[in-house]
């Protein structure tokens, strides 16, 4: 089952909650990359918000040239979540806690997000663990939101562990279980990385949402 009519379903019921919410489209700081979701005008230099919507890639992202580097074959489910829109991080509730879900901003972002889909499958391999490829995270602790590659199904993920926790059979099951969060938008800041029994796991981890989430 794609995921692509769920996702859509969100990612359309989220603008239109903030809409309805708070009268205007939800906001994010962008850090100076530009991105075809701006909604007005954008200042490269500006350290406030933007106004941002969800917009549909002419040409549709893919993961191919990872399958290719790794000799792996991902589920197509990866190329409908991250491959179809440029979005920011979308927040959410749901029975779990809150947390986002990672989307792609720019092309830039693409190749960040793809270079830390690589390190983390490399961990994978590393630890001798089956793939799984990461959609965002939990706000309680180090969660990650992972998928199984021989599933599809969706987990709490600890990075350097076995995935924990089940939540979906499906990703598309997951995300149409999922509420959109109204909030104002949060600068992510770039902190110090810790010292590591496994160099690589956590760090790797907290590098990732610096590039995803707090653009570098």
């Amino acid at each position: 089952m794609s995921c692509q009519p769920a996702l859509d379903k969100f990612l359309d019921n989220y603008y239109r909650s903030y809409l309805s919410t708070l009268g205007e489209l939800p906001r994010y700081y962008p850090q100076g990359e530009t991105s075809l979701c701006i909604q007005g005008e954008f200042d490269v230099d500006s350290d406030e918000p933007v106004f941002w919507q969800p917009v549909k890639r002419e040409t549709q992202g893919s993961f191919a040239n990872i399958e290719h580097a790794l000799e792996l074959t991902l589920l197509p489910e990866i190329n409908d979540f991250y491959g179809q829109f440029f979005a920011a991080p979308l927040l959410f509730d749901s029975e779990w806690g809150s947390g986002e879900l990672l989307q792609v901003w720019n092309e830039d972002d693409f190749d960040s997000l793809q270079q830390n889909i690589i390190g983390h499958l490399m961990m994978k391999q590393k630890l001798k663990q089956p793939p799984t490829w990461f959609i965002g995270l939990l706000d309680e602790g180090d969660k990650m939101l992972t998928v199984d590659n021989s599933d599809g199904s969706v987990w709490i993920e600890i990075p350097g562990q076995l995935p924990s926790q089940q939540l979906a059979p499906s990703l598309a099951e997951f995300i149409a279980s999922l509420s959109p969060r109204i909030a104002p938008p949060v600068k992510h800041e770039e902190l110090p990385m810790p010292e590591v029994e496994h160099p690589g796991i956590f760090a790797s981890l907290k590098r990732m949402w610096h590039n995803l989430m707090g653009k570098h």
